[in-house]
């Protein structure tokens, strides 16, 4: 009886080690963030940093701190984003995303007819979905998205619109 409990256990070990063999992870699985620079057009051309942490396989947290100018008006705004993302081929994934934000803005004297500056906080409610690629060799990540915008109390009152950005970030 003993020996056919220490074959079932030498058996059962075996089996668990040769599957442990067949998935080695590879230098991308254990990538979990991302940072880098988006530049979009939504109200004026806008910079970001951009920040993303790897929640699960297939969620991320994305964060946004950036600002945006026009001809009259200055503004800044953060944002978060939950995403998903779905793999195409290899290196390619596409994400689609909800989230929102806050912001300031400050106009000068050429926008309201010379009646003085006009400033404020407003709220954005945004989507986001996009395309990226991750390059194999290096820890780049090049994004191509839309994000649609709706954005409460800005300088333009309520406002709809769609921030198109391409963003390019080093990933660790």
């Amino acid at each position: 009886m003993k020996k056919k409990y220490y074959c079932l256990c030498l058996l059962i070990g075996m089996i668990y080690s040769s599957h442990a063999q067949e998935e080695i992870p590879n230098k991308e699985s254990f990538l979990t963030n991302a940072i880098g620079l988006r530049v979009g057009n939504n109200h004026g051309l806008g910079v970001e940093i951009s920040y993303q942490k790897k929640l699960s396989t297939k969620n991320r947290l994305e964060l946004n701190f950036g600002w945006t100018n026009d001809n009259n008006t200055d503004a800044i705004k953060i944002s978060g984003i939950y995403q998903w993302y779905w793999n195409i081929e290899k290196e390619l994934d596409w994400y689609a995303g909800l989230g929102g934000g806050l912001g300031s803005w400050d106009t000068n004297n050429n926008y309201n007819n010379g009646y003085g500056s006009d400033n404020g906080i407003f709220g954005v409610i945004n989507g986001d979905v996009g395309i990226e690629y991750n390059f194999k060799e290096i820890p780049i990540q090049i994004a191509l998205d839309a994000r649609p915008e709706f954005v409460f109390n800005n300088y333009e009152r309520n406002d709809f619109g769609i921030n198109m950005g391409l963003a390019i970030r080093y990933k660790f």
